[in-house]
């Protein structure tokens, strides 16, 4: 919903897409042109196998960046350059303009 509500408020151009493999891999929501990569956890546990779809959508496509946004309150860096942000770090991101 905040992804919707900064599209219409600041960003009308931006493009809000889901990414899926015919194998099941997904990716919750790509923005603008294959720009940022976000998978969306409920859980505080951020490790490698919670960023399957992040991984396989960064062998076929160049992004900018790659995120996971979870209830993990210490920011961390997996392997293949995935951020791990907690979720009002991202929204504030979001908000000052700075996740694309």
């Amino acid at each position: 919903m905040e992804l919707k509500a900064y599209q219409t408020y600041v960003n009308p151009e931006l493009q809000l897409h889901y990414w899926r493999t015919t194998t099941g891999l997904e990716v919750d929501f790509v923005l603008g042109d294959m720009e940022v990569a976000l998978e969306i956890k409920s859980s505080k546990r951020v490790d490698n196998v919670r960023v399957k779809g992040l991984r396989a959508l960064a062998e076929s496509h160049t992004l900018k960046r790659l995120i996971l946004v979870s209830f993990e309150e210490v920011p961390e860096k997996l392997a293949g350059n995935i951020e791990c942000l907690y979720w009002r770090d991202f929204l504030e991101q979001l908000w000052c303009g700075q996740v694309i």
